[in-house]
């Protein structure tokens, strides 16, 4: 489809094309007179002897390209609001769960999202030969692409990834690569994204996250102790106990927020001028041989007692150091020769509220996501859920109050309880974003036992309890966070009451969708075929479209956030006209079939962008909007 006639569709943001604009931008002697890219320049800046190609390290796959392509490809889709399974959708500000294929809603979710997000959590299936992967072959043809994407009564297609496969890695690679490349263009400059994985794939996937958000960008791989006893299942002797976490920022100049210091550690019992103090031990960590320097007698100038440091360890400090200490007062001899120095610490010193945070995540194991579920639904209905606390240490350290927090394999759903129960401990306002694939359930499963029949309803119904439960136990979690987070401001416990609406992607609601270009015709004959096709099928359908269907699919596809609210225009009398915004922008929006003069009139010395259907406006109205609005006129 050309360019000419994809200006014409209710398209998402093209990143093909912008990302080759940016190129034409910067290198414009890449691309010929009619504006193509020439491959021979480009290979010359690759290779400007235009020799063989030369080895060197690259990480490959079947099917990369084609992944990477699918990444960039817009998508016609739109999200549709569900208000009968949303809860307390006017306290939602900007919660959501969508229903629907991940990377499908990513795009959907990019014009109004794009370097929005703060922190992103998934915890993608991991690849054991068991679990599905995700069918990225979608076609918007006569194949029904929507059949596919959940809108149907049978589900989605997902295909098994067994061991016996030869593209084993790479169908799971596929599957991630275009996921990552979304999620970096919805993460902030000063964005964080968090991986949960095992052993299977970790080596590949540290070298995907390398590509996609530069190896610089790495910031740790958390080992997760999540194994609380031992497994005595396994058939070589040896328990798995752990698991990981990868990060990745999007700027060199993140760092997590840290611990908070325990400051009941701090005391000062003998009134030292310099405030409070703790000991701690004087020991090293060097034998003689490693460090001879941290090795020798030192005396306590009161008792004349002399303390000697273990063969195995020696002194924290070297002598001139020691010295120092000792005149400053700040060790603590002990009272008897067999006993061992300690340092006296002083609080003032240390200066920062926060320690550093471990790379090694403890006392949080996998049986306290199993046992949420079961205390959620009083039955199994969902297997090796990750525990909500895991998510909610990882958002703590990576997130402030307002931010957005987007998780597009939610599964059970503890991303969004992880979320909310932070904001309750803290008082923050962080908004979750969940997308979930509305898989099928097994007819044998606890789950299709217990009335779900889609993951993505477990996922509901989870954040649906966890609402109602919040707004019982909200003093109770308060009283918690202040226990172990000393000063923390915390939320109004009576009035904590969360909400969030429920979408589902859908085809859009835009007839043109269904037009394909004959291959047969001339790229003008098939732009004229297109406006005659919109003339005619969509005039019907706009006369009869439900306003509020179409409004949040024309926002959504021009940059407006779930949480955009929308009011009525009372001077405007000939027209429906509204305003709608969001935390970052404004528009006016007029939805009528048929604009009036008085409207357009109105409309002069307007501020911001004003958005109305394309069949509203006839040649006159058309230029005299223009004229006055420039850019800020988008007809869709």
């Amino acid at each position: 489809m050309t360019k000419s006639m994809q200006d014409k569709m209710p398209f998402t943001p093209d990143l093909n094309r912008e990302r080759l604009e940016q190129l034409r931008a910067l290198m414009p002697d890449l691309f010929t007179n009619d504006g193509g890219l020439d491959p021979d320049e480009l290979k010359r800046l690759v290779d400007p002897e235009s020799v063989a190609e030369s080895e060197r390290f690259e990480f490959r796959w079947f099917g990369k390209a084609n992944a990477k392509r699918n990444a960039f490809t817009p998508t016609m889709a739109s999200l549709e609001y569900d208000p009968d399974r949303s809860v307390n959708p006017e306290l939602a500000n900007g919660n959501a769960i969508i229903e629907g294929e991940n990377l499908e809603v990513l795009k959907c979710l990019l014009a109004p999202y794009r370097n929005r997000i703060k922190c992103i959590y998934i915890d993608p299936p991991y690849n054991t030969g068991n679990d599905f992967v995700y069918s990225d072959t979608w076609k918007e043809d006569k194949n029904s692409y929507w059949e596919h994407i959940g809108v149907t009564s049978d589900g989605v297609k997902v295909d098994t990834n067994t061991r016996s496969d030869g593209r084993f890695h790479s169908n799971w690679l596929n599957m991630m690569y275009p996921r990552l490349l979304m999620a970096r263009q919805l993460l902030r400059d000063d964005g964080v994204i968090f991986i949960s994985i095992d052993d299977n794939e970790l080596h590949h996937l540290r070298k995907l996250c390398d590509e996609v958000f530069g190896a610089e960008f790495f910031v740790a791989q958390f080992t997760w102790h999540c194994r609380q006893f031992t497994d005595a299942r396994s058939l070589r002797h040896l328990s798995t106990d752990h698991e990981y976490v990868l990060c990745y920022a999007r700027s060199e100049d993140f760092a997590f927020r840290g611990n908070p210091r325990d400051e009941s550690k701090f005391a000062n019992p003998d009134n030292d001028p310099r405030g409070p103090w703790m000991s701690r031990s004087m020991l090293g960590l060097a034998t003689r041989d490693q460090r001879p320097n941290l090795h020798y007698p030192i005396t306590d100038p009161e008792s004349g007692n002399v303390f000697r440091p273990p063969e195995a360890t020696g002194w924290r400090y070297a002598k001139e150091r020691m010295q120092q200490l000792i005149e400053n007062h700040a060790i603590l001899f002990p009272c008897t020769p067999d006993g061992r120095p300690r340092e006296k610490k002083f609080r003032a010193d240390l200066g920062d509220a926060f320690t550093s945070f471990p790379s090694i995540i403890e006392d949080i194991y996998t049986s306290h996501g199993t046992a949420e579920i079961r205390d959620l639904f009083d039955a199994q209905v969902f297997d090796f859920a990750k525990p909500s606390q895991l998510i909610r240490v990882l958002c703590e350290q990576a997130s402030s109050e307002d931010d957005i927090i987007l998780d597009f394999f939610a599964g059970s759903g503890p991303s969004g309880q992880a979320v909310w129960e932070l904001n309750a401990r803290d008082g923050g306002h962080r908004k979750f974003i969940l997308i979930q694939l509305p898989e099928a359930l097994p007819s044998e499963s606890e789950a299709y036992k217990t009335g779900f029949r889609r993951i993505s309803d477990i996922t509901i119904e989870r954040i649906k309890r966890v609402a109602e439960r919040l707004n019982d136990d909200a003093p109770k979690i308060l009283n918690e966070a202040q226990n172990d987070l000393p000063g923390v401001k915390g939320a109004s416990p009576t009035s904590y009451r969360p909400g969030f609406k429920v979408y589902r992607l859908a085809k859009s609601r835009f007839p043109r969708i269904e037009f394909q270009p004959d291959p047969e015709k001339s790229e003008e004959e098939n732009l004229a075929a297109l406006e005659a096709y919109i003339r005619e099928k969509e005039a019907a359908f706009l006369m009869t479209f439900d306003r509020e269907e179409i409004l949040q699919e024309v926002l959504l596809k021009n940059g407006f956030m779930l949480d955009v609210q929308t009011e009525p225009l009372a001077d405007f009398k000939e027209n429906a006209v509204f305003r709608a915004w969001d935390s970052q922008k404004s528009a006016t929006v007029c939805l009528d079939y048929d604009l009036k003069e008085q409207t357009v009139a109105k409309l002069k010395g307007m501020e911001g962008i004003f958005i109305c259907l394309e069949q509203a406006l006839d040649t006159t109205k058309k230029w005299n909007l223009r004229a006055e609005l420039g850019e800020r006129l988008v007809a869709f």
